[in-house]
């Protein structure tokens, strides 16, 4: 884990949660963060991670320690009573996943641009055991990185097999951040939402390569 002393950013809510929940929550999912000096010290930054199980953004969220990391939840959360309200102020906001929110998106890139952090999973759904490079990407990550003019984060979540499991070591490995300028964004191009897409899931994919054959190295796996 860091050793960051600087105050976690997000709501007053968010904030007595995460102190609240955070050491049980490292000790659930053992924990290990690589990577912890690649966290921007200032917000307005997309977090591209690959996704391999519905808690894949409490994974996240407790990595980032200086940022509270919102993500977007399918519309059908939020109609349940008091589970609702506990997301709201967790950062959450609804998307409805059956077509093209655009109300979504515009929070989105609001959220973005006003300085705070989005979590974004590339592929969409999730995809347990299966190598990430060989899955579908959607690019509602480029779009909202686009028109907020945002850097992104490149994410790997690690587990044996590819699958979570309560006290299966988890490691988070965050890569360095990437200026939205290397994209060369040019919307008049054709397919330039897809070529971001390509090139942030390329650099998540990779640090999960990288990682596992420094762990192979190591003896730690085979």
């Amino acid at each position: 884990m860091s050793n960051k002393k600087s105050k976690k950013q997000g709501s007053g809510f968010f904030r007595i949660i995460y102190a609240l929940l955070s050491g049980v929550i490292g000790l659930i999912f053992r924990i290990k963060v690589i990577g912890a000096e690649n966290e921007p010290e200032e917000g307005g930054f997309v977090v591209c991670a690959n996704h391999i199980s519905a808690t894949d953004p409490i994974v996240v969220c407790y990595a980032f320690r200086r940022h509270q990391v919102c993500f977007m939840a399918k519309k059908e959360l939020f109609k349940i009573p008091l589970l609702s309200g506990l997301i709201r102020m967790l950062g959450a906001f609804p998307i409805d996943r059956s077509g093209n929110d655009v109300g979504a998106i515009k929070k989105a890139v609001g959220l973005v641009t006003e300085g705070k952090c989005l979590g974004v999973f590339p592929q969409g759904h999730r995809y347990p055991g299966e190598d990430p490079r060989t899955t579908k990407t959607k690019n509602g990550a480029a779009l909202i990185a686009s028109r907020a003019s945002a850097d992104v984060v490149p994410v790997y979540i690690w587990t044996k097999g590819r699958k979570h499991k309560l006290f299966r070591r988890t490691y988070v490995i965050i890569g360095e951040k990437i200026p939205f300028e290397s994209f060369g964004f040019d919307k008049e191009e054709s397919g330039a939402y897809s070529k971001i897409t390509e090139q942030v899931f390329d650099r998540v994919c990779a640090i999960g390569e990288d990682f596992t054959e420094r762990l192979r190295s190591e003896g730690k796996i085979k």
